[in-house]
């Protein structure tokens, strides 16, 4: 199944008229986050949702904490909220500082693209995440075995770390293999 893909500036836009293109007060996040719930729900079952900030010029830290980490804690945990991964699609460094303090106030992580196209793990992980998640990248997709090989440790050390990526939404499991959720090939 093909990601869903939610505009934040398209519901800026619905929400407000073309009036805003930025998101500053903590009224005018919970409102495009409750949209954004409104559009998980009614999605159906895809694993990956792409949240596109491309056409939004500046977030404060009360929207990233309303948006971001409210979506980034829901979905997390024994009984998420959301059943699938998420990818922060143009995402700019104006966007950067808001987004990275409520993740690591709150202890989450979430993968980026950066406007110019790269993708990368922001917030709170471990480093022994952080490599197996750079290394699930770069290889496509890895099993417990590989990346107990790649970093010198047990299988189930491995399956461990590959676990709580996927618990976190930062992986997405393909029976043994995992493999990170990113646009059009996830």
């Amino acid at each position: 199944m093909s990601p869903t893909h939610i505009d934040v500036g398209a519901i800026l836009e619905a929400a407000y008229h073309p009036v805003y293109n930025d998101l500053v007060t903590r009224a005018t996040g919970r409102t495009v986050r409750d949209r954004i719930e409104q559009r998980l729900a009614d999605r159906g079952t895809a694993r990956l949702t792409i949240i596109d900030f491309s056409r939004i010029g500046l977030i404060d830290f009360s929207c990233a904490d309303e948006i971001v980490a409210t979506l980034v804690r829901r979905s997390c945990g024994d009984a998420p909220g959301y059943d699938g991964c998420f990818l922060f699609d143009g995402i700019s460094d104006a966007h950067l500082d808001a987004i990275e303090h409520v993740l690591e106030r709150d202890a989450l992580a979430l993968i980026v693209r950066i406007s110019n196209g790269g993708h990368r793990l922001i917030g709170v992980v471990s480093t022994r995440e952080r490599e197996t998640w750079e290394y699930v990248l770069r290889e496509h997709a890895a099993d417990a075995t590989a990346v107990a090989a790649q970093f010198g440790v047990d299988e189930h050390e491995a399956t461990h770390t590959l676990t709580a990526l996927e618990r976190r939404r930062l992986l997405l499991r393909d029976g043994a293999r995992f493999r990170a959720p990113l646009g059009a090939v996830a």
